[in-house]
């Protein structure tokens, strides 16, 4: 019998993380980043998992870790359905943690974007029940501290020897361009301008150094600003075109082609305080 397809999402307002809940999801997601972390776990189902230009097999009890801007995409093995859980932890809620475990404010960075069989996916299961039953007793905020504690404990890497991903002064000044002018059809023409570089030249060089194309770049940033905008609670058809989307129904496609919610799911979220 085929399982029961089911995508919500939880936003606790007293640690103020989202939750995601999949089951049974055949959903193959493109190439994008994020700009917070994701904390995640399969409880049923394979993936394959592409992150940063490494190939990983993904399934129950594997820890997924991912930091902002590491570039992922992933896809069903085998026709098996996905079962997925996971929390989204802004950089600020992440540093704020750090700063109250260890007394230094920094960023965590983690190595490796799976941990096979991992003794922390049964706590991150314990804490991704509680969010989503929507708890908010005091061992709730206890839990999350001290699983963040052990997550970074046992999988962080010292800030000396976190690897700095070397981007040339040209491919730093298309990622600004992106982001500065999302809202905008922007062109490969124009792009070639900017970087000075031919347009092949630079589709290559962009997508080698940031480990995805100068499109795929432009698309997350658009769906991150438009999350950031259904928070706010903008309509969804000015949050489309604000964020350069030719209409709502383009935006909701790419938007749960990304996420694997949609628009309307999203906003929902946090226009009800759940």
């Amino acid at each position: 019998m085929k399982q029961k397809e089911i995508r919500n999402i939880t936003y606790d307002a007293d640690l103020n993380i989202e939750a995601y809940n999949f089951q049974g999801i055949m959903q193959k997601f493109p190439n994008h980043f994020h700009d917070y972390y994701v904390i995640g776990f399969i409880s049923e189902g394979k993936r394959r998992m592409l992150c940063n230009n490494c190939s990983y097999i993904i399934s129950e009890g594997d820890l997924i870790l991912l930091n902002p801007k590491d570039n992922h995409a992933c896809e069903q093995i085998n026709d098996e359905p996905l079962n997925y859980k996971c929390l989204n932890i802004l950089p600020e809620v992440m540093k704020k943690c750090v700063s109250e475990i260890t007394g230094s404010e920094r960023f965590p960075v983690f190595d490796e974007p799976m941990v096979c069989r991992s003794a922390l996916a049964p706590k991150l299961a314990e804490l991704h029940m509680m969010i989503m039953n929507g708890e908010n007793d005091l061992i709730k905020e206890e839990t999350f501290l001290l699983f963040i504690a052990r997550l970074i404990e046992e999988y962080a890497v010292k800030a000396s020897t976190a690897a700095n991903v070397h981007r040339s002064k040209a491919s730093k000044l298309v990622c600004g361009y992106l982001e500065e002018n999302y809202s905008r059809n922007i062109s490969l023409d124009e792009l070639s301008r900017l970087s000075g570089m031919s347009k092949f030249h630079l589709l290559r060089s962009f997508t080698r150094q940031n480990g995805i194309s100068p499109y795929g770049y432009l698309s997350t940033v658009r769906i991150d600003k438009s999350k950031k905008m259904l928070k706010e609670g903008v309509s969804l058809v000015d949050t489309a075109l604000e964020t350069g989307f030719s209409d709502q129904s383009h935006f909701s496609n790419v938007f749960k082609k990304f996420t694997g919610l949609t628009p309307g799911q999203y906003m929902k979220t946090f226009s009800t305080g759940e």
